[in-house]
């Protein structure tokens, strides 16, 4: 009982010595403000932003930046959504001052086709599908870097990927033309 009566009066002594510290800056003399630091500017567009000369893009998909009438469906071949994701991603990054091999990280994902005409792979038929998926998007990757500089990288698969895609590609890299016209 006396050790809860110490620790009681000890938790009293240190919020009261807390609330006098507070007290004493509370009624301190506040210096001049700062000025406030100038606005920072960020390009935007859907989901893609530049901001102190990184670029950060999200959602590049195997449709972006084709018209709807040249989409491709979940029923193409996957090494025709990669060969589209990929294009895509590099149009982006040219437009916004950077370049394949200035990508810093990269998080790809993949997901299997769900369409009526095509049964889903259950068990290790879907490991394996997903395996060939992984081996082609490897395969196609490598191309559009230079031997050597491909950046980190981590892939996913998902179960579904909006906008008729089976690739999706989120990431970011160094803006190194920040003179380039930037739209995403």
């Amino acid at each position: 009982m006396e050790m809860n009566t110490r620790r009681s009066f000890f938790g009293k002594v240190a919020a009261m010595a807390a609330g006098l510290a507070g007290t004493t800056k509370l009624f301190a003399q506040q210096g001049v403000p700062a000025a406030p630091a100038p606005p920072v500017k960020l390009r935007h567009s859907p989901g893609n932003h530049i901001h102190d000369g990184i670029y950060y893009f999200s959602g590049t998909g195997s449709n972006d930046g084709y018209p709807k009438d040249d989409h491709v469906l979940v029923t193409d071949p996957f090494e025709k959504h990669v060969t589209r994701t990929m294009d895509a991603l590099k149009k982006s990054l040219e437009r916004n001052g950077c370049t394949m091999d200035s990508i810093i990280h990269l998080q790809v994902f993949l997901c299997l086709p769900l369409a009526d005409s095509i049964p889903m792979p259950t068990g290790k038929a879907r490991f394996d599908a997903h395996k060939a998926q992984y081996d082609a998007l490897n395969k196609i990757y490598a191309t559009y870097f230079t031997p050597g500089k491909m950046p980190s990288r981590a892939c996913m698969a998902l179960e579904w990927i909006p906008g008729d895609s089976l690739i999706e590609i989120v990431g970011s890299a160094v803006v190194v033309n920040p003179t380039a016209n930037a739209t995403a």
